[in-house]
């Protein structure tokens, strides 16, 4: 059995949880999760990896068991929690590492990424886009919100919140069978909490200024080219395979695999994406 540590990190007054594993003298590898969940999960993926690699896996800002400061105390943006998260790393003593992102792992590993380059010695992106076309038309209503931040708006974005969204977010594309409910269920109870609802709106409306960067991270794709390895549920109902495609655009020798499952590809695909990042990294 992998030994997994649960720690508490003080990153400049945030309490920033994280889960460790594996041998610390290994080479780390920084997971980073996505909407609407926490670095719970990564829990298939962690002990199929850590007899190899030093894992690090923190709840974002406002995420998980990590802080969520009042909204008149942080501004829920994405440059914020960014900034965040690189400040953990700095805080917890990664000199370098590789990075894992999902969903609204990628900007901010992305961000993180540009400014410290040296830092970074590879990237796996699971539906992690950074491409215009990687995004589908599951976009619209919140485009609708950048665009024009109504209160009529941003109302609507609440059916993304509710319970039965986060479950469709988890079995869209997926063989549902081999869908844990434990992910989506702890996802709805951090959801349900008080005012999580209206951070997560903030970050929906703050979600424009990942696309504003996308031509900064592909600058930073093309300048340094890192080892990078996509690995795509094909069926996403939000991030595209279009969007896996064209990070090959900027870095010619990434690789692209795709696999026949939703968003959150690691709840029916853990062992082949385990499998295909331990052939990555070597």
């Amino acid at each position: 059995m992998t030994a997994i540590n649960y720690r508490t990190a003080d990153v400049d007054g945030w309490k920033i949880f994280y889960r460790e594993a594996g041998p610390k003298d290994a080479p780390t590898l920084l997971l980073l999760h996505g909407f609407p969940s926490a670095g719970h999960m990564f829990r298939d993926l962690i002990p199929l990896l850590a007899d190899r690699y030093h894992i690090i896996a923190p709840d974002l800002p406002g995420f998980g068991q990590s802080d969520m400061l009042a909204r008149g105390q942080f501004a829920y943006t994405f440059d914020h929690i960014a900034d965040v998260i690189d400040r953990f790393t700095e805080v917890i003593a990664l000199k370098r590492f590789a990075i894992y992102v999902f969903d609204y792992g990628a900007p901010t590993g992305f961000r993180i990424a540009a400014k410290h380059p040296g830092r970074i010695t590879a990237i796996i992106s699971q539906n992690g886009n950074a491409y215009a076309e990687g995004l589908s038309d599951g976009w619209t209503p919140i485009r609708a919100y950048w665009e024009d931040a109504s209160p009529k708006n941003r109302e609507a974005l609440r059916a993304f919140l509710k319970p039965e969204t986060t479950v469709w977010q988890y079995t869209h594309g997926a063989d549902a069978a081999k869908v844990s409910p434990d992910g989506y269920s702890l996802d709805n109870f951090y959801l349900s909490r008080p005012g999580a609802d209206e951070v997560q709106l903030d970050l929906f409306g703050d979600y424009k200024s990942n696309v504003a960067l996308y031509p900064a991270f592909q600058n930073y794709f093309r300048t340094h080219k890192p080892p990078f390895l996509a690995v795509w549920g094909k069926n996403d109902p939000f991030f595209v395979p279009a969007g896996a495609e064209a990070f090959k655009r900027d870095i010619p020798d990434a690789t692209v695999r795709f696999f026949d499952t939703g968003h959150f590809a690691l709840e029916t695909h853990a062992a082949e994406i385990a499998s295909a990042i331990r052939d990555f990294l070597h």
